[in-house]
C-alpha cells in the first residue's frame, strides 16, 4: 500500500456514508477513481460506476457496496433525550457509551449513547441494552433545544470511530464492511491503468448504495448495466475468535487469503475461473458454503432480470457490524490481486452457460 492509496483508504473509511446518505463517500471514491477510467455514471440513488471501454459490447462488473450501518432519530423526549431505530443491521448491544455524530442540515451534532452507571444497577435484575432503552444524549435539556440544534426525527446518527492499524498486520475501524471493498476495486482499476493493461471488454467498477437494507443499490444498477459477468466483493466472518461456532459458520481465518463462495447464486463456471486463477497465480484462498443466498450484492446481480453469471470473493473480517471491524492487510492485498488476475483471464464473448 503506497502513500497515495493509504491516504485514500483512510479518507474514505473515516468519512461517514450511512445507508441512504452515501453521497459524500461516493464523491471521495469517484475522485480517486477518475484518473483510471474513461467515463462514469451515477444513478438517481447514488450508486457510482466507473467505466473502462464504455463502447464495448461485452460487459464485466467488479462490485462492492458503499454504505454503512447507522441509526435514525425516531423519538425525542420532552427533556431532550433521543431514541433511535436501526438503519441497517446496527447492534443495540454495543451502543451504550458510544459516541455518535448526528448529521443535520446545520452540520454534525455530537452526542453519546448514555447508560446508567454500574453502581445503580441491580445485578440480579439488570436490563440488557435494547432498542427500547438505548438513547442518545446531546447535552440538551428539552425537546425544543434539541430541535434548535437542528436535530429532528429522520436525522441519521453514526458511531464516531476512526481507522487504525493494529500490530502492523491489521486494519481496525467501523465501516470496513464494505468500504474496504470499494477501496479494493478502486485499487484493481488503478493497477490495470498503471500497468497499461488493455481490457478487451467493458469494465464497470460499481460502488453500490443501500446494501445494508436489502441489496437495493445493486438490484437497481444490475438492471441498468445488464452485464455479462459480475465479480462481487464483500466481507465475511472470521470464525476463529471466541464465541463463533465453526460447525455453523465454517472455518475461516484472517490472514489465510480471500474466501471464494459456493452457493446457488454463485455461477459454478465463474467459481471455477476464480479458483483456477488463484491456483495458477499462487494466491492463497479459502472456501465457504452458503445456503439459500450469499447475503451480498452477488444475489442481486445473479438474480437480476435475465440472470448474470456471478461470483463472490470475500474478505475475512472480525467483529462485523461493530466499531472495531478488523481485517488482515495481506488478505486485502490478495483480494486485489485475485480480482486483477481474474479480469486478465476474461475474453469477450465468454459464455458461462452450463449447457450450450
Amino acid at each position: 500500500m503506497d502513500k497515495k492509496s493509504k491516504a485514500f483508504l483512510f479518507d474514505y473509511l473515516n468519512n461517514a456514508s450511512p445507508t441512504g446518505f452515501e453521497s459524500s463517500g461516493q464523491q471521495i471514491w469517484l475522485d480517486y477513481l477518475k484518473p483510471y477510467i474513461d467515463d462514469y455514471t451515477i444513478d438517481v440513488y447514488g450508486t457510482a460506476v466507473g467505466i473502462v471501454n464504455p463502447k464495448a459490447k461485452y460487459k464485466v462488473v467488479i462490485e462492492a457496496h458503499a454504505d454503512e450501518i447507522s441509526w435514525f432519530v425516531n423519538y425525542i423526549t420532552d427533556d431532550g433525550y433521543i431514541y433511535v431505530r436501526r438503519n441497517g443491521g446496527s447492534d443495540h448491544q454495543i451502543a451504550p457509551s458510544m459516541r455518535v455524530n448526528i448529521h443535520t442540515e446545520k452540520g454534525i451534532v455530537k452526542g453519546v449513547f448514555g447508560w446508567p452507571a454500574i453502581h445503580v444497577r441491580d445485578a440480579g435484575k439488570e436490563e440488557a441494552p435494547s432498542l427500547k432503552n438505548i438513547f442518545i444524549d446531546i447535552g440538551a435539556e428539552s425537546k425544543k433545544e434539541v430541535e434548535a440544534m437542528g436535530v429532528h426525527v429522520g436525522c441519521v446518527a453514526v458511531f464516531e470511530d476512526e481507522l487504525i492499524e493494529m500490530n502492523k498486520r491489521y486494519l481496525v475501524g467501523r465501516a470496513l464492511d464494505n468500504r474496504m471493498g470499494g477501496y479494493m476495486i478502486a485499487e484493481v482499476t488503478r493497477r490495470l491503468h498503471e500497468n497499461k493493461k488493455k481490457l478487451p471488454f467493458g469494465l464497470y467498477v460499481v460502488n453500490s448504495v443501500q446494501e445494508e437494507i436489502g441489496l437495493r443499490g445493486a438490484e437497481m444498477i444490475s438492471r441498468r448495466i445488464k452485464p455479462d459477468l459480475a465479480i462481487c466483493t464483500d466481507v465475511t466472518h472470521d470464525t476463529q475468535s471466541p464465541m463463533y461456532n465453526k460447525k455453523e459458520s465454517g472455518n475461516l481465518k484472517c490472514g489465510l487469503g480471500p474466501v471464494v463462495c459456493y452457493g446457488p447464486a454463485v455461477q459454478n463456471n465463474v467459481l471455477k475461473m476464480l479458483i483456477d486463477t488463484a491456483q495458477k497465480k499462487k494466491i492463497p484462498f479459502q472456501r465457504q458454503a452458503v445456503s439459500r443466498s450469499t447475503g451480498t450484492d452477488t444475489d442481486s446481480f445473479a438474480y437480476s432480470a435475465e440472470g448474470v453469471a456471478s461470483g463472490l470473493i470475500s474478505l475475512p473480517l472480525k467483529y462485523m457490524h461493530t466499531t472495531v471491524e478488523t481485517v488482515h492487510k495481506e488478505d486485502v492485498e490478495n483480494v486485489i490481486n485475485l480480482i486483477y488476475e481474474v479480469l486478465l483471464q476474461v475474453k469477450p464473448g465468454h459464455d458461462f452457460r452450463y449447457l450450450k
